[in-house]
């Protein structure tokens, strides 16, 4: 009886002291991160444009610096315009796509459209349940990082 009782109190001081070293192990992931820089767009131009892809947070980054030219134009409209801009969207996956958050409507919304290893970002729009697609820029870089957490 003393020996099945010291056997068992041996069995649950093993499982409780792996059960302690697996929580003690750090656990390591990988999160991408994808940069597409020097973005040229086909309706303006900018001294900096990159997009950058944080998939661990969901997040995407737009920074851009507008050309005089391109500054002028919509300052003329725009007061609150800026020269420097940073623009942060919700990003999510679907079907090897990385798409932003939908803006607009449920019957009218456009959302930006990115695809793995493709140096073009391209815009959708959803009229009425109908969706379309263009190129908004290509951009000459894309750099794919595993960054670790």
């Amino acid at each position: 009886m003393l020996l099945l009782k010291n056997k068992i109190f041996d069995s649950i001081l093993i499982k409780i002291f792996l059960i302690l070293i697996i929580l003690n192990i750090p656990i390591h992931s990988l999160a991408e991160l994808i940069i597409l820089s020097e973005c040229q767009n086909n309706k303006d131009t900018f001294k900096k444009n990159e997009y950058v892809l944080d998939l661990d947070k969901s997040l995407m980054t737009r920074n851009f610096i507008y050309d005089k030219k391109t500054y002028k134009k919509y300052r003329l409209t725009d007061i609150n315009t800026q020269e420097i801009n940073l623009v942060t969207k919700f990003i999510y996956e679907e079907n090897n796509l990385i798409l932003s958050d939908k803006v607009g409507y449920p019957q009218f919304y456009t959302q930006l459209l990115f695809e793995r290893n493709n140096l073009e970002i391209k815009i959708k729009t959803v009229i009425n349940d109908e969706p379309g697609s263009y190129v908004l820029s290509k951009c000459k870089r894309i750099e794919t990082f595993d960054k670790e957490s």
